[in-house]
């Protein structure tokens, strides 16, 4: 057992599809130190790493004015199976330091030639997201984590669908479109999507195509300049069956907050499943302050808006993470000192707490071991 666990060591962390090629991985490394494996692999294929997961840039295309599909060519260990629905995090160097993010996958799985997809929008307060639609040059190498997330079609697939969706919340709806048509299957499926105008909604003419086919695709566009937001109340007229239907929602958090409550009032909760991209903050914010990142030795004053997540990553400071917005638990840490505020209960925790840095902001001052 010491054997194989010496052995694995240099490739511990890295998922692979068979796990004995971390074994072999392992006893490369040993027998290559001080030098490992990745420094000659490198030289060979920059996407060959024993170390992280990586990946290469291989398009970037327009599909509205600030909205961009990413194609990615994966490299070894990346899993050959996800479910679309689910997402991907994403690293990318800049100015010498590494950026992550997490973007739904628009792909439905492998390709031969592992190739998988993300559409993002480009957000005016994103810095990451502006880069990969407007300044990522093919050939990019980036860093990648394996896919997760709970916001997936279910098998067998029902037999009645609702997708209520919202700007770029179309993205992993839209991988289950894809999935759907990919295998065949036809489902009752009526989706209601808003966005601005004709030009913003991303996927457009493929949506249109698809609920121009025989099948059983109602598509209804909210197009909001001209005929306001998506009002929850009227929902009838979308879907008059919408009870009997299981839905999936993805968007801004003022509609998905209305469909939770919608569903809630009509005790059919089980029914609805939800992907949020931004934290349902309260006004209970952190009062800010000072947080210090120990083993790293960084510290940053932020204000109470600002995650210890986003604050780390700003520093440079190697954060875990996952979902970013507090359900898969990937970014738990303990509190080694000091106070942090939930942002989206105003519940304060203290040291020797285990808290969730993407939904965590200081208050007064704080430590971490990171």
């Amino acid at each position: 057992m010491n054997l194989l666990k010496w052995s694995k060591r240099p490739a511990a962390g890295v998922e692979a599809k068979n796990p004995e090629v971390n074994i072999l991985r392992g006893l490369v490394a040993r027998a290559t130190t001080p030098l490992l494996p990745d420094d000659y692999l490198h030289l060979i294929n920059p996407l060959w790493s024993a170390r992280e997961l990586r990946g290469q840039i291989v398009d970037v295309v327009k599909e509205t004015e600030d909205t961009a599909t990413v194609t990615i060519r994966t490299g070894w260990g990346f899993p050959d199976s996800y479910k679309p629905g689910q997402y991907v995090g994403i690293g990318i160097q800049i100015g010498g330091r590494w950026h992550w993010r997490s973007y739904s996958l628009t792909s439905i799985g492998a390709t031969q030639d592992k190739v998988i997809t993300i559409t993002v929008k480009a957000n005016p307060d994103g810095f990451l997201s502006t880069h990969l639609v407007d300044g990522l040059e093919p050939g990019t190498i980036i860093r990648l984590q394996s896919p997760k997330g709970d916001f997936h079609l279910p098998e067998p697939v029902p037999g009645k669908i609702l997708f209520v969706t919202a700007g770029s919340g179309i993205t992993p709806v839209m991988a289950m479109l894809r999935q759907l048509s990919s295998h065949g299957q036809t489902p009752d499926v009526v989706h209601i999507h808003s966005a601005p105008t004709r030009d913003d909604v991303i996927f457009l003419d493929e949506l249109e195509a698809l609920s121009g086919e025989e099948n059983q695709y109602d598509l209804n566009l909210q197009l909001t300049q001209e005929m306001g937001k998506f009002d929850i109340a009227r929902i009838d007229e979308w879907a008059p069956d919408w009870r009997e239907r299981e839905c999936w929602a993805c968007g801004p958090v003022a509609l998905l907050d209305s469909m939770e409550n919608h569903y809630e009032d009509g005790g059919l909760r089980d029914r609805l499943h939800i992907e949020r991209f931004t934290i349902a903050r309260t006004d209970h914010g952190g009062e800010g302050g000072t947080v210090t990142f120990s083993i790293s030795d960084k510290t940053a004053e932020i204000d109470g808006a600002t995650t210890l997540l986003e604050a780390g990553e700003e520093l440079g400071v190697q954060m875990p993470f996952g979902c970013r917005m507090g359900i898969c638990q990937t970014c738990v840490v303990p509190l080694a000192g000091g106070y942090v505020r939930d942002l989206r209960t105003g519940e304060e925790r203290r040291e020797g707490e285990r808290i969730q840095t993407c939904i965590s902001s200081v208050s007064g001052e704080c430590t971490i071991d990171l």
